[in-house]
């Protein structure tokens, strides 16, 4: 590729390969959440959408043949299939720019121009790792809503029985699985089991409030409405609404909802992420048979979390005496239960409902998501001769584009990426064919949630 449209003091930087790793060193930034991803290409153009279909197994056969029935041409055997399912994975364009002006850049350009690509690289990491952890949790790509779906609380107590309730957050109550595979609207031919308070109902309909007034992390507040009058006590301020289909999501000691999680004051220790959440998590994991990533699953969690883990009675008693540990002496934990526990500043954070800021973790299995890089992606029918400098580095393409402006003195660094990132479900994936199986729709990760604590036990 010809470099002769840039400047003398660029072209070594561009030769001998500075700019890509610069960038290269920013997409390595310590995040985590797109990592988990297992990662396709995607053949069609941008804005376009892949609808994939997974199929399921056969149940077993337990069941002896009749010896009597083994006649004609079919001995007796009925013919059956295999059910399916589908996800839908939606590409889209992202990126951004930075100028370089060389004549205001004086004598310091080749610095700044290799700080521009690690600035660029760092963006575009980040700005993928979030997409991808919105993703996890809001689902919206699969149309089924994501890890927190399916799983809210009643915002407005009635006052009387009726057939809707107020809620905090609508995502994964709008749509359900058909017999045939497909995501369709939630309806009354296509009602959804739901739990309200005590009492199980049918919900047949989702409407999203025109202000939004969710405290969960992209939720989407609004009203569910049933086939039959939820009661009063069931309809009650605060209480758990949950769909049948609905992702795990674990709290500390076991509350019924995000709001309800508790400080522990002069009385003892709060609502704090410990041992037995996160063995809980993994033994929703292995009952629904998800394979592990690498020989363990991926906790993705906070510090402030973390520290909470630390405190835990169960942690230090399986700890005792070991004083002298790496996770210790480094204040955090590697690798502990069958979980790889990994720190990070993207864990979506939730104002206080109460009694302090609410913590997520995510306990996630292979296969939880799927990222689809589009092949275009730093494609170009222009010959090379005349095109820009363009660096192709994990999927994103970083483009450099030589001063056109009037007086030649403007380069442009840019990076984008086409791709998406989507749910896949695991529904046929029922008890006749993994008898511990879970009812969820999304069954390989699991939402922690709990309150922070400093060093010294107060919330935060």
């Amino acid at each position: 590729m010809s470099i002769d449209n840039f400047p003398l003091q660029l072209q070594s930087a561009i030769q001998q390969g500075f700019l890509a790793r610069e960038f290269e060193n920013g997409l390595q930034s310590r995040l985590g959440f797109r990592r988990v991803a297992d990662r396709e290409i995607f053949p069609n153009a941008i804005g376009e959408t892949l609808t994939k279909t997974r199929k399921s197994l056969k149940a077993p056969v337990t069941t002896p043949l009749v010896p009597s029935a083994n006649t004609n041409f079919d001995n007796g055997l009925t013919p059956g299939s295999w059910s399916v399912e589908q996800y839908t994975l939606s590409i889209d364009q992202y990126g951004d720019t930075i100028d370089l002006n060389m004549v205001t850049s004086g004598v310091g350009i080749a610095s700044q121009f290799l700080a521009n690509a690690y600035t660029n690289g760092v963006q575009a990491m980040q700005s993928l790792d979030r997409i991808a952890r919105n993703t996890l949790l809001g689902g919206a790509a699969n149309g089924v809503g994501g890890y927190l779906g399916g799983n809210t609380r009643v915002t407005v107590a009635l006052s009387s029985a009726a057939a809707s309730v107020q809620v905090d957050d609508i995502r994964g109550f709008q749509n359900i699985i058909s017999g045939s595979g497909r995501v369709v609207s939630v309806s009354a031919g296509d009602g959804m089991t739901v739990t309200v308070g005590a009492g199980v109902y049918t919900l047949v309909a989702a409407q999203a409030d025109a202000l939004n007034v969710s405290t969960a992390p992209g939720g989407v507040s609004g009203s569910l409405t049933f086939s039959a009058s939820v009661s009063t006590s069931d309809g009650a301020k605060g209480a758990a609404v949950v769909a049948s289909i609905a992702p795990l999501v674990l709290r500390a000691n076991n509350r019924s909802t995000t709001a309800a999680l508790q400080a522990g004051g002069s009385t003892g220790i709060g609502d704090m992420l410990g041992i037995q959440s996160v063995l809980a998590g993994v033994a929703a994991l292995r009952r629904n048979n998800v394979p592990t990533i690498d020989g363990a699953y991926h906790c993705y969690l906070d510090d402030i979390q973390l520290l909470g883990l630390f405190r835990d009675p169960d942690f230090k008693y399986l700890y005792r005496g070991a004083y002298g540990s790496e996770e210790y002496r480094s204040g955090q934990v590697i690798e502990l239960l069958g979980v790889r526990f990994i720190p990070t500043t993207e864990a979506p954070q939730q104002a206080s409902l109460g009694n302090g800021p609410i913590h997520r973790a995510l306990l996630l299995g292979q296969g939880a998501l799927i990222e689809g890089d589009c092949a275009l992606t730093g494609h170009s029918d222009i010959p090379e001769v005349d095109r820009a400098l363009v660096e192709m580095v994990d999927g994103v393409a970083m483009v450099t584009r030589e001063p056109i402006d009037r007086l030649k003195q403007i380069i442009a660094q840019s990076w984008y990426w086409i791709g998406g990132f989507a749910l896949p479900t695991d529904m046929t994936a029922d008890t006749a064919i993994i008898p511990t199986a879970t009812n969820s729709y999304l069954k390989r990760g699991v939402v922690i949630e709990s309150l922070g604590t400093d060093a010294y036990g107060a919330m935060i």
